[in-house]
Formats: C-alpha cells, structure tokens, sequence
C-alpha cells in the first residue's frame, strides 16, 4: 500500500498533529506501508531533519502566517508542481490532515491522481477561533466555523476523529459521510519510567523531594492554563514549596508568566519551553509527582496518555476528547472546573503516598490501551476500506 499524505503543519512545529503524523507513519511503515509527506518548509534556518525519518517528507515552499508566527501557509501553486513526479510512485490513497491550503491543495493533488481522500480532524476550531479573531462575534465564528467545516467535509470520501467526542461534534454540523474514531496511539516505555527523575531535576535546579506537578502541550488561550495557576495558588497555601512546571511554546506564555509574577507565583512555577520528545520529555514526565489539565478544546488529549503511560497520576477536567480518553479512577482524578476542588483533589494526592502510588500502577496499566501498533492496525484496515470503496 502506498499513502500521500499532505498537512499543512509538521515538525519542528511542535503540537498534536505534527506527532499524530509522524507517530501513525512510522509505524505503517513498519508494517510495509510506503508513505511520502507533503508539509511546509519552516525557512533555511529551521533545521528540518528529515533525512533521518524511515518515510519520505517533502518540504514544500511556503510563507508566514500574519497573526500567528509558529505557523506557515503552503503556496498552492508549488504543490501542484509536485504532480508529475508524484504520479509516477503510484499512490493509493490521500490522507489530508489539516483544513487549510493542505486540504485544497489535497483535492487537486488527488483528483489529478485518481486518488481517494481521508481527512482527519484534529482539531475542534470553534471553541477558540474567538482568541484569533476578537473582533468578530463568538456565535458567528462559530456558526462559519460549522458550515465550513460540513462544506470541507462533503469533498472527501471519509473522515478520521481523533474522539468519539469530536466525531459527534463531526455528526452535529450535519455531516453526513463515513466517519472513523481513531485516536493517536502513545508510546508505552518497556520500563516503568524510561527516563531520568534525578537528570531533569538536577538540571533545573529542582530538589529531589519537591512535590512537583507537570503540564505539557501549547501555551494557548484555548489550552485555560491560567486556570491552573489560580489552583497553584490555593495549593500553595498548603503546599508551601510546590512547583508547577509548563511544557511548550505558544502565544499566551508571556501572560502566564506575567499572571505568575503578579500572583506571587514565580518561584513556584517554571517554564521550560520545548523539550524533545526522545530524552529530555521523558525526563520530565519521571521527575513529576503529578500531571495537571484543563484543556477545554482537546480532540483526544496526547498528552495524557503520554503523561499515564509514564505512571503519572492525573488530575483533570473532562472535556471533548479528554473527557473520552479518561476514565475515573483508572490513574485519574476527574474534577470540575472548580479552583478548590481541583486543588483538594491535587493535594491529596500528594499527601497520600499510597493513593499516589496505586494511581501510578493503574496509569500505566490503562495507557496500554492505547498503543501505538493497536491503534495503527486501525487505521490500517480503514485505508483498505476506503480505497476498496468498503464504507457506509
């Protein structure tokens, strides 16, 4: 079988889609799966890496995106430029994974080639285009956002939801094709914690038995991280040396700095920014005490899974996509979106030595679930439905 896939973001772009990508095409490669990836080329500085990757990536030219900088659009022109070298490897199918000039440029690409289309839907856009785009009314940006979407949708053969949650966010638009839950698969370490506690503890000048809570993914409106300081603050009050560590870039790191410093939090949290996935990520997840979340736009929530697979204890909302990935109890506390309720729930855990301890275990245990081989046979046996035209 052979796969094109297109996006119009990718590594070093560091978010969710970049490592859904290039989680499930590595392992299809594994199981004899030829893919080639159409993604952005971030600029001669940006050091891409490619070569390195066992799947062929293709830099296509692109150019900034105004309001947001991390990010880059695709010139349509130069992917049709790619057709006749394209056409002459075969493809069975076209996977789009973004809504942007990746999924035009997708269409053109596959109806030159005679190609079948599946597009993932990463991400659930309406609950925070508003962060994006202030000036204009929430209800009309989401009911643009929902048209759109059901327009994009009905140009495709089938759809990919990372959740059960955005599938039926998928079906509420009104859309009406095939649609596949399929969730990115996590890495579970052979060893109970495949990294170093001491190593990432050491570096950052963090004492060997400071309760310390972890948060990873972007900085972003959407992502209600503020939320977690003013909980850093009331557990603070009982918890005199905790620290919270953020994980990640994004556009509201500088505010929650600023919010950090004016809440007196500063030497209680830390910034970290980026940290590579093989290595220095892991460290961290090991050095953690405690993973806290309160995303109220996750699709699937990876980083959970991650953060469990790890032995982390969790304490989180349950929205959309996180609310599917969670079950209570199974390495997790479930709370509201309630400051003191979040924060007891956080100090009890790290007060309960063996209510953290048993928490772990089961993290570990439920995160097998969701594995990256279980869940790429998956998506596997979804290709073949597709291209054998086996779907209803």
């Amino acid at each position: 079988m052979r796969i094109l896939m297109i996006s119009d973001v990718y590594f070093p772009r560091i978010n969710g889609v970049s490592t859904s990508i290039q989680t499930f095409a590595r392992e299809l490669v594994s199981l004899g799966v030829y893919i080639t990836l159409l993604v952005p080329d971030y600029g001669a500085n940006i050091q891409h890496n490619d070569t390195q990757e066992i799947f062929s990536i293709h830099r296509i030219p692109s150019r900034s995106v105004p309001f947001d900088p991390e990010d880059r659009m695709l010139k349509f022109n130069a992917i049709l430029a790619l057709v006749p070298n394209l056409s002459s490897l075969k493809f069975d199918l076209l996977h789009i994974h973004t809504p942007f000039i990746a999924h035009y440029g997708g269409l053109a690409l596959a109806q030159k080639l005679g190609l079948p289309i599946i597009e993932t839907c990463h991400t659930h856009f309406e609950e925070y285009l508003n962060h994006y785009i202030p000036f204009l009314p929430k209800k009309w940006l989401q009911f643009g956002t929902r048209k759109f979407a059901k327009w994009q949708s009905n140009q495709v053969n089938a759809l990919i939801a990372p959740s059960q949650a955005m599938l039926e966010v998928l079906r509420g638009y009104g859309i009406t094709i095939p649609i596949e839950t399929i969730p990115t698969g996590v890495n579970v370490p052979t060893n109970p914690c495949n990294g170093n506690r001491e190593r990432f503890r050491q570096k950052y000048n963090i004492a060997l038995d400071r309760p310390t809570l972890i948060h990873v993914g972007r900085l972003a409106y959407e992502k209600n991280q503020s939320f977690l300081l003013d909980v850093l603050l009331q557990v603070k009050s009982q918890i005199p040396d905790i620290l919270l560590i953020f994980v990640g870039e994004g556009p509201s790191r500088h505010v929650l700095e600023l919010r950090s410093h004016k809440l007196g939090l500063s030497s209680n949290t830390l910034f970290v920014g980026y940290l590579e996935r093989h290595g220095p990520l892991q460290d961290c997840y090991c050095a953690g005490d405690l993973f806290v979340f309160s995303s109220r736009t996750e699709t699937q929530g990876l980083v959970l899974l991650e953060a469990m697979a790890y032995g982390l204890p969790i304490v989180s909302t349950a929205v959309m996509g996180t609310k599917e990935v969670l079950q209570d109890g199974q390495g997790v506390l479930i709370v509201k979106e309630e400051i003191t309720e979040f924060a007891n729930y956080v100090v009890k855990i790290l007060q309960d030595s063996k209510l953290q301890q048993a928490l772990s275990n089961k993290a570990r245990i439920y995160a097998k679930q969701w594995s990256i081989p279980v869940l790429t046979k998956r998506l596997l046996a979804y290709y073949k439905q597709v291209i054998n035209n086996d779907i209803y």
